[in-house]
């Protein structure tokens, strides 16, 4: 069976965006069947709408099936990891840009409206021991300027998940905004994870 990779776009992303197009090539080059799911209103992304679409996308996962979440994307892959079944481990994630709740500067720079719709992702806890149950490997990878998600997210990954994490120098939030139309670090991260 073909190893699957499912990319989870960013919050008022689309397939079509950013680097994950570009990404889809180059794993179907390496023999990955590679789906980058419509998340659901993806400017007003809600928990709920956005883990129940990747679970419908995912069906049965299985130590074949890897995630790559971006921003938003990644609080989606944790929650949907955090509710399988007991006995089912995944083949691997990449995280990019993935923040949690870390106190009073979990992300910066956000409108009023902006802090009103990401408060229930970040003040609805992830039980992340039952995540790394499921996740026996994982590398986030984060920027040295990313306007909204500061870099002591990097700790809580390294500390709770054993992710390792990689720092990209002035790559911005990763988004085609920020020139990001191509990012090897993921693919070399996803084709070292399912090694």
């Amino acid at each position: 069976m073909k190893k699957r990779v499912f990319i989870v776009h960013r919050w008022d992303g689309h397939p079509k965006r950013d680097w994950y197009s570009w990404l889809k090539k180059e794993l179907e080059k390496n023999n990955f069947e590679v789906y980058i799911p419509v998340m659901p209103h993806p400017e007003e992304p809600t928990i709920k709408d956005w883990v129940d679409c990747l679970y419908e996308s995912v069906n049965k996962p299985d130590d074949k099936t890897y995630f790559v979440g971006h921003s938003v994307g990644c609080q989606t892959i944790l929650r949907f990891l955090e509710k399988l079944p007991e006995n089912i481990k995944v083949g691997g994630t990449v995280f990019v840009a993935g923040f949690f709740s870390t106190g009073e500067s979990t992300l910066a720079n956000l409108t009023d409206e902006e802090k009103e719709i990401i408060s229930p992702w970040l003040n609805t806890s992830i039980n992340l021991a039952k995540v790394k149950s499921h996740l026996p490997k994982s590398i986030a990878i984060f920027s040295d300027n990313d306007p909204y998600v500061p870099l002591d997210n990097k700790e809580i990954f390294e500390k709770e998940l054993g992710t390792k994490t990689i720092i990209e120098h002035a790559r911005g939030h990763f988004t085609d905004e920020d020139d990001v139309v191509k990012l090897p670090i993921v693919l070399n991260s996803l084709l070292k994870l399912s090694l």
